[in-house]
C-alpha cells in the first residue's frame, strides 16, 4: 500500500488495542504503543534508503528482505526494545504484540498489490503479489479516515469503532479476493480471442470496479485490455523482441534488476545511428498509453554500453534522460 495509508493504517491499530485492557487502563501504554504502531506501519518501508545509491539498488531492495519474516521479528524487537529504553515500566509483551501486529499488517497487506514482496525470504526469493488490491485504496483509506475523525470527536469508543473496522476490511478482503478469482477464470470464457496456451492476469485498479488485464500469449507477446462494468475492451499489444542485443542486455545490471523484480518484462530493440536502444517495460504497469516503469540501456554497434537508465518516467520524461545519459 501506499504510505498515507500505512500511516492511517498504523493510527487505527493503536485505536483497536484499546480492546486490550491492559493498554486501555494505562494511558502511557496508550502513547507507547501509539508510537510503536505508527512507527511500525511503515518501518518496512525504511528500505526507501536504496534511492541514495541507485534506483537499481532501491528496486532490487524494495519491498524484498525489508519485508521478510526474519524483518518482521526484528523489526518488531528494534521499535519494542526503543520504546521500553526510553519510558519504563511498560508492559513489555503487550507492546511488542502491538507493535509486531503492525509490522505484519504492513507486509501482509501489500502481498495483495501487483508489486508484492519478498515474504518468503530467506526460503525462496519468490516475489508474491496477488493483483487483489491497488495500491491506494479509496475503500481502505477513506474507512481508515472516517473512524479515526469518531475517534478524535469522541462520538463512541476506539474499543467499538476500530473492531468494527477491521472486521468490514476484513470482509472486503475477503469479497476482493473471491472477486478477483471469479472474474479471472472467466476471462478463459469471455475472450473469444482466446488460444490454448494463454494465461490472463486480473490488475487492480483505483476504481474498485475496474480491472486492466494482462493476457500473456502463447507465442511469449502480451495484449493488454481493460474490463470495464463487466465488458472487455483489448487495448494494445507487446511483442517482445528476439536480438543480440537484448540477450546482452541482461548482463547490465539495471536491466537485470528489473528482470529480478518482475516476470511480465518484455524487450525492445531500437537501431540507432550509435547502435542499439534495448527498453524493457513491464507490462502490468500501463498509464496514459505509456509503459512508464523501464530500465533502458543504450550500446554501440560492439555492445558496449553508452547509457541506461531503471526506473518509473513517461515517454517525454524518459527521452531527455536518455538524451542527457547519451551525451
Amino acid at each position: 500500500m501506499d504510505s498515507a495509508t500505512h500511516f492511517v493504517i498504523g493510527l487505527g491499530l493503536a485505536g483497536l488495542a484499546h480492546i486490550d485492557p491492559v493498554i486501555a487502563n494505562d494511558s502511557t501504554a496508550m502513547v507507547a504503543v501509539l508510537f510503536g504502531t505508527s512507527i511500525g506501519s511503515q518501518i518496512p518501508d525504511s528500505d526507501s534508503v536504496f534511492r541514495l545509491k541507485n534506483n537499481a539498488a532501491y528496486i532490487r531492495m524494495h519491498r524484498g528482505i525489508s519485508h521478510s519474516i526474519p524483518l518482521l521479528v526484528i523489526w518488531t524487537a528494534l521499535i519494542t526494545l526503543t520504546i521500553m529504553l526510553f519510558v519504563h515500566g511498560l508492559p513489555f509483551w503487550h507492546i511488542a504484540m502491538w507493535v509486531g501486529i503492525a509490522v505484519f499488517v504492513h507486509v501482509f497487506m501489500d502481498l495483495f498489490n501487483t508489486y508484492g514482496t519478498q515474504m518468503l525470504w530467506p526460503f525462496s526469493k519468490k516475489w508474491i503479489s496477488w493483483n487483489i488490491i491497488h495500491i491506494f485504496d479509496p475503500f481502505i483509506f477513506g474507512t481508515h479516515v472516517i473512524a479515526i475523525v469518531i475517534w478524535a470527536i469522541r462520538w463512541s469508543e476506539p474499543a467499538v469503532i476500530f473492531p468494527f473496522l477491521y472486521i468490514l476490511i476484513g470482509l472486503y478482503y475477503i469479497w476482493r479476493t473471491l472477486a478477483h478469482q471469479v472474474i479471472e477464470r472467466n476471462l478463459y470464457h469471455k475472450d473469444h480471442t482466446y488460444l490454448n496456451g494463454d494465461k490472463y492476469y486480473l490488475i487492480p485498479t483505483i476504481q474498485i470496479g475496474n480491472w486492466n488485464i494482462v493476457k500473456r500469449r502463447a507465442d511469449a507477446s502480451y495484449q493488454l485490455g481493460e474490463l470495464k462494468r463487466g465488458r472487455l475492451n483489448w487495448i494494445d499489444q507487446v511483442d517482445c523482441h528476439q536480438h543480440p542485443a537484448v540477450e546482452q542486455s541482461k548482463l547490465h545490471p539495471d536491466i537485470q534488476a528489473l528482470l529480478y523484480f518482475t516476470s511480465f518484462a518484455c524487450a525492445e530493440v531500437r537501431e540507432h545511428d550509435y547502435g542499439f536502444e534495448v527498453r524493457w517495460v513491464d507490462v502490468r504497469y500501463r498509464h496514459r498509453k505509456q509503459y512508464p516503469f523501464v530500465a533502458v540501456l543504450l550500446m554501440d554497434h560492439q555492445y558496449q554500453t553508452i547509457g541506461s537508465y531503471i526506473g518509473w518516467l513517461n515517454e517525454e520524461k524518459l527521452e531527455k534522460k536518455l538524451g542527457m545519459n547519451f551525451q
